[in-house]
């Protein structure tokens, strides 16, 4: 569905914080900073995650899935693959 580090970058193009996305979404900031902290895929109930897509989708983001083509115009980063050990140090 979304990971983590999805998560966190689209936070950051729309230029707001966890509370923010909190608020927007219906959830509480602590379910934010678990889903936040996962390791890969966000963990948390079915209702929450919709509940963090759709208020991402409302504000104007889309996710785009593993493999997948983006069905819109705009602007977005995306990670081609993930960086080695190497590429990091």
């Amino acid at each position: 569905m979304i990971t983590a580090s999805q998560l966190r970058a689209a936070r950051a193009l729309l230029g707001i914080d966890q509370r923010q996305l909190a608020e927007s979404a219906g959830l509480s900031l602590p379910t934010i900073q678990r889903m936040e902290a996962s390791q890969g895929q966000v963990r948390g109930n079915v209702d929450s995650l919709v509940k963090l897509v759709e208020a991402l989708e409302r504000a104007g983001l889309e996710l785009i899935g593993e493999g997948a083509a983006s069905s819109g115009g705009g602007r977005g980063v995306r990670l081609k693959t993930p960086p080695t050990m190497d590429e990091t140090s």
